[in-house]
């Protein structure tokens, strides 16, 4: 009688275990025609040959894009795709094309095909919209990942905030964000500048889809770019992040040279740290603000979107002259405010190492007054120190360097003994009379 107990338990654990949800995917490419598929914006030429969707290069036409006739939200995509050395194209997910938003012109999240040198393969661009979201300068281990005239397997996983995607099996793009939760699907041949450039082309095959029983990926394993404001995501944590402003209140922070965070100059507005405009505050009544803990070795990461015309900073090894003397990662309109004219060979405008080192800043990589960007500073245990604008390292110097010190000592900053060269010091934010807000300010000790 045990017996046969032991043969039903058997048979209704295989029984069991041959129930559990297996992975269900869905193709989106028959391989004889486009059907479930439609041509936006540009003229480029779409067939299907040899069981793939080939598309090819046309000149004088706009990005053109095959997608999807349905939408989707929540999913994990896969193809493989194979396409000239020469040649630029993306994946567009969550995306948008609708008549009444910029003529139906196709805008969302793009994940890139770059087979150049720049081998940004498998990050993540907003196609018209807010431009590079992950850019491959954050995952430099992840540059190798394309291969060079050869198919190469790209994974993209949507799963509620979360955005990831995977090329030949590494991991390239982890992004948090909630601008669109769903939209097409669409296969992206770049517009050509050249004539010659005609008749290039990309393949595209093994185009499946998976829409239900999906589990967001949260395993820390690479940089992840959070653009949902004041948070933290469980992998971020993991990797030893922590929020420097909650987006409420002012815990944490104090007034430079107080004992408690200013009554005037400041306030919290729209989940943001905002410095008032003196001249709304009355002049000279606005002080600047600093952490209540202070940072040796750090990676700090801040939003910032400043007024037209405005002045600020995220200042870090600060006290040796006063307390709010020391680096500065300066803030600015540089195209309205005349400090960006000033100092020598561009070391005062945005992101530069402030009166020191310049910024290698690009205008397309620049957001404008009244738009938020990532700013980032790194100061490794060995005095390395990077600044990052939106995704892209502008900065990069050692603190103590005979370089450093000849910086120094032709700068508004020579008359400071040991100028930066303290071992750790509160992060402070620059109240400069302009109006500035700052939010998602997170530090993880390195």
């Amino acid at each position: 009688m045990r017996k046969i107990q032991l043969i039903l338990i058997l048979m209704l654990t295989i029984s069991a275990l041959s129930a559990k949800p297996k992975e269900e995917w869905q193709s989106l490419f028959n391989g004889k025609d486009l059907t479930g598929w439609h041509q936006l914006n540009g003229k480029a030429q779409y067939h299907v040959e040899k069981g793939e969707i080939v598309g090819t290069t046309v000149a004088n036409t706009p990005n053109s894009f095959l997608a999807t006739d349905k939408d989707y939200s929540d999913f994990i995509l896969e193809l493989d795709l194979l396409v000239d050395n020469d040649m630029n194209s993306g994946i567009q997910f969550r995306s948008i094309s609708k008549p009444e938003i910029m003529n139906g012109r196709v805008h969302g999240y793009q994940c890139e095909v770059d087979p150049s040198t720049r081998a940004w393969s498998g990050g993540i661009y907003d196609e018209a919209r807010r431009g590079w979201l992950y850019t491959g300068e954050l995952n430099l281990a992840a540059k190798t990942a394309f291969k060079l005239g050869q198919w190469n397997h790209y994974r993209i996983e949507c799963v509620g905030k979360s955005m990831r995607t995977w090329l030949n099996g590494v991991a390239v793009a982890y992004v948090l964000d909630d601008m669109t939760p769903n939209g097409l699907i669409a296969l992206q041949v770049h517009a050509i500048e050249a004539k010659d450039q005609a008749g290039k082309q990309i393949r595209w095959k093994n185009i499946r889809i998976q829409t239900s029983d999906l589990k967001a990926t949260e395993t820390p394993d690479i940089f992840i770019v959070n653009l949902l404001p004041n948070t933290l995501c469980p992998a971020e944590k993991a990797q030893g992040w922590a929020l420097l402003f909650d987006g409420k209140t002012t815990t944490g922070w104090r007034g430079v040279e107080m004992n408690q965070f200013p009554s005037e100059g400041w306030k919290i507005e729209d989940a943001s740290l905002v410095s008032i405009p003196a001249a709304s505050e009355g002049h000279g009544k606005g002080v600047d603000i600093v952490t209540e803990e202070k940072y040796a070795a750090f990676d700090l990461q801040f939003e910032f979107n400043f007024a037209e015309g405005a002045n600020s900073g995220v200042k870090y090894y600060t006290g040796n002259g006063g307390p709010s003397i020391g680096l500065e990662y300066q803030v600015l309109d540089d195209k309205k405010h005349p400090d960006a004219l000033a100092g020598v060979v561009g070391n005062r405008k945005m992101a530069s190492l402030y009166d020191l080192i310049p910024s290698e800043t690009q205008e397309r990589f620049t957001k404008p007054a009244g738009e938020w960007n990532i700013g980032r500073i790194v100061a490794y245990p060995d005095n390395r120190i990077e600044h990052w604008l939106n995704g892209i390292k502008v900065v990069e110097y050692v603190r103590g360097s005979n370089i450093y010190k000849a910086l120094v000592a032709r700068s508004k900053f020579a008359g400071f003994e040991n100028f930066g060269m303290v071992k750790e010091a509160p992060i402070l934010l620059q109240y400069h009379g302009d109006q500035v807000k700052f939010r998602s300010l997170k530090i993880k000790k390195l």
